[in-house]
């Protein structure tokens, strides 16, 4: 019996071994870029360097009653994929034509950001309430798909 795990699950399993590094709060979130099934980068989200994390100060999104999804301004803490894009260009490598591991769907603000860095496919493991996310990677043409972690099966999203 062959219990090696296909590319999607490990690339996602490393996603959510990832974001066990989170700071946030509300939602952990893990991310890796690949490419050619090499990894070049990862991210987690939380505070940006030398900034105190929100286990310190609290969620403002949290005291304000910010649903999920909406002003993501509100937040100290940077995404996991912003946070995985930077590390590649901090390290000088390449992500144009990578593909992006995701614990979740990007919302649309870093949807803009991996659109202009050139990811060519998303995967993620869980959907996310930002539909507009979903729309501008469909116009850029960039497919997304949902990884069932435990079949390494995927449904495509966009």
């Amino acid at each position: 019996m062959n219990e090696r795990p296909s590319w999607h699950q490990y690339f996602m399993e490393m996603a959510f071994l990832i974001s066990k590094r989170s700071t946030c709060l509300r939602r952990k979130v893990g991310a890796i870029i690949v490419f050619d099934n090499q990894i070049i980068s990862t991210g987690y989200n939380g505070a940006p360097k030398h900034v105190r994390h929100c286990y310190d100060t609290g969620c403002l999104r949290e005291q304000m009653k910010v649903p999920s999804g909406e002003r993501h301004e509100l937040c100290r803490g940077v995404h996991a994929e912003q946070n995985a894009v930077i590390q590649a260009a901090i390290n000088g490598s390449s992500i144009r034509g990578g593909s992006l591991y995701c614990t979740n769907q990007p919302c649309i603000i870093c949807a803009k950001l991996l659109i202009n860095a050139e990811i060519s496919t998303i995967y993620i493991a869980e959907s996310y309430a930002d539909k507009l996310s979903y729309d501008i990677l469909s116009e850029a043409e960039i497919s997304v798909n949902l990884v069932d972690i435990k079949t390494g099966a995927l449904k495509k999203i966009v």
